[in-house]
């Protein structure tokens, strides 16, 4: 009998347990007025400007990289980047989406998006990849962990590389 009143009560815990577990992940969970604007802000966003820049050079390097190919072959080539920078595309502004609803309130992202809706909001999202082109051009090549072991090595002598 004991034993079957400790079971009875250890089911009662796991499920009020479980019911507290469910009950936090609803609670941090976005709701749908974030996430349909998270998702405009991730669409909008510079992110989403930058990604068919770097899928037209990403892919251009790759068929540059492969000169045997046919040009049947570099039509395929491309044809498969794009199916696979569709796919990529739509995770990674999903996941932007989350994060923005997650981080921002609904008044933000609101702001946000009046902003990004405006003129002013348009130039900037059309100016940035000219913007990030020219700044990465004269910064010239930046490579931050190979720049900071080549510091440490000049302080210290140590993590040189050989």
């Amino acid at each position: 009998m004991a034993q079957s009143r400790l079971a009875d009560e250890r089911r009662q815990f796991r499920g009020v347990v479980g019911a507290l577990l469910f009950m936090a992940v609803i609670a941090t969970q976005p709701s749908t007025e974030a996430l349909r604007l998270g998702r405009e802000a991730a669409q909008t966003g510079e992110l989403a400007t930058m990604l068919p820049l770097l899928e037209a050079k990403e892919t251009e390097e790759l068929i540059a990289a492969h000169p045997e190919l046919a040009s049947a072959d570099k039509e395929k080539l491309k044809a498969t980047a794009d199916k696979v920078y569709r796919s990529g595309r739509e995770k990674l502004l999903s996941a932007t989406a989350v994060a923005y609803a997650r981080h921002l309130s609904i008044d933000d992202l609101r702001h946000l998006l009046a902003f990004r809706r405006s003129a002013a909001g348009r130039h900037y999202r059309a100016a940035m990849p000219a913007i990030i082109l020219e700044s990465s051009t004269a910064a010239g090549k930046l490579d931050f962990k190979g720049d900071v072991l080549a510091a440490f090595c000049r302080e210290s002598g140590k993590l040189c590389a050989k």
